[in-house]
């Protein structure tokens, strides 16, 4: 079997669109589909977040966890108030749970779980295996069936050591 590194702890300051905070730890055991994406970015707005809506809709019934992680490294200003991811979540009805990245120590630059996974940007799609392996990380765009199929060979993969 591929030796797949374990994810990095999502490091965010706080949650919308659920109750309590979530963690990777306390999701070990479910396939986790995040999407790292900044409200202004055109890619995260007009596929990625739609996208994962639609994988929301579809794979959460099946134990599948999925999440935004806001990550703003551009545009400080514009994307910087909750209140404006607030509404932006609710203007597009966006109901998965969305964590806020820690923004970098000095303010400016990569926000702390950007950081961890080295990301190039966003739109960001990540895929963890149900014992928190990073299984996928893909800058951009990925196909629907795509998606759809490596979710599906995740889900299956229940014994899988």
């Amino acid at each position: 079997m591929a030796d797949f590194r374990p994810a990095p702890e999502l490091d965010v300051t706080e949650w919308l669109n659920t109750p309590e905070p979530l963690s990777l730890s306390a999701l070990r055991g479910r396939v986790v589909v995040a999407e790292a994406f900044q409200m202004l970015c055109p890619g995260c707005a007009q596929m990625a977040l739609p996208q994962l809506a639609r994988v929301h809709e579809q794979f959460s019934r099946m134990g599948v966890a999925v999440l935004g992680l806001h990550t703003v490294f551009e545009h400080h200003e514009a994307q910087g108030p909750r209140s404006a991811l607030e509404a932006f979540l609710r203007e597009y009805r966006y109901s998965f749970p969305v964590g806020i990245d820690r923004p970098a120590p000095e303010g400016r630059g990569m926000p702390v779980t950007m950081a961890a996974y080295r990301m190039e940007g966003t739109p960001t799609l990540i895929l963890i295996d149900r014992h928190g392996r990073l299984r996928r990380q893909a800058f951009g765009h990925v196909p629907d069936l795509q998606l759809g199929a490596e979710i599906m060979a995740l889900i299956a993969e229940r014994d899988a050591a």
